[in-house]
């Protein structure tokens, strides 16, 4: 088999895994910060054990140091958003909602980088409000609050893409992933104390086995084979099948959850709108580099 034949095996089975995640989200039983709590403490300290990646962290210059700490306490709002929205609605709503990051990754990555606005990018973003209303439209009244949490953890999910665009180059992803992840660990810490009745439990067998299982099953391994392929993998290729996961989680819910029992035609409509925008937009970078920060893990 080909490098990238086995590249584009090994990004199918890491955006499956990501597939997992709000399927996981839905079957915890822990709030969402202290999910996501666990979550991070898990990755980052299983990282800080790795001495290239202590080491990494002690060469860093203060200021890039605090850039990636930034970027950290983003994908904590991201993670906290995203499984809020699990909590607030269901698996597939939430999974939806993180299909429109890429039409406002068109609009934020502009000001990040300090480019010019692309007017097609602006129309693949316009292209998915239709879809949006009809999802809206397809939720009962009761989950539209999550639906909000949930559009506002994909933007969430295109700032802290843009950011990390823009300085991943400058460390080592493991490296990065550990700042980030332990960032936003202490974010939590500290935000807890300002949301009522949050606390850390320590989780039961059933909710330690699925958060295990999503600290290292859906997100570190994935996330180490998934640099692996990128090697081999243009910027397009990786979009066309990580765009694949919310359809990976919508799909795997219908089984798992019995969520389509929920959601009216109208929602899926959408979700078709709202893909086909999506997935349009690898064309406009055919032939790119893919690089880390074309990732997000859900």
């Amino acid at each position: 088999m080909s490098p990238s034949r086995k590249a584009h095996l090994h990004i199918h089975f890491c955006v499956l895994l990501w597939g997992f995640t709000a399927i996981l989200g839905k079957l915890i039983t822990l709030a969402a910060l202290p999910l996501v709590w666990w979550r991070m403490l898990l990755v980052s300290g299983t990282l800080l054990c790795l001495p290239r990646v202590w080491r990494a962290i002690r060469a860093l210059p203060p200021k890039l140091l605090l850039s990636y700490a930034g970027i950290g306490v983003i994908v904590a709002l991201h993670w906290l958003t995203f499984y809020g929205a699990i909590k607030l609605a269901n698996a597939s709503v939430a999974a939806t909602c993180i299909a429109l990051c890429p039409a406002f990754l068109a609009m934020v990555e502009p000001w990040v980088a300090g480019r010019r606005f692309d007017p097609r990018e602006l129309l693949i973003g316009a292209a998915v409000v239709p879809g949006v209303a009809l999802v809206a439209g397809g939720v009962p009244g009761e989950m539209r609050i999550g639906l909000a949490v949930g559009v506002l953890s994909a933007l969430f999910v295109a700032l802290f893409s843009a950011f990390n665009k823009r300085l991943i180059d400058k460390a080592d992803s493991l490296t990065v992933t550990c700042i980030e992840l332990g960032t936003g660990t202490l974010f939590l810490t500290v935000l807890a104390p300002f949301m009522p009745g949050t606390t850390f439990p320590v989780p039961d067998l059933h909710d330690g086995a699925l958060i295990v299982l999503l600290a290292y099953g859906c997100t570190l391994l994935p996330f180490v084979l998934a640099l692996t392929a990128l090697r081999h993998l243009t910027a397009f290729a990786t979009q066309m099948v990580t765009n694949l996961e919310p359809v990976y989680a919508i799909v795997l819910a219908i089984p798992l959850l019995g969520e389509q029992k929920e959601l009216g035609w109208a929602f899926y409509v959408g979700v078709a709108i709202i893909l086909g925008a999506v997935f349009a937009h690898p064309y406009l970078h055919r032939g790119d580099k893919a690089e880390t920060s074309d990732l997000v893990v859900p």
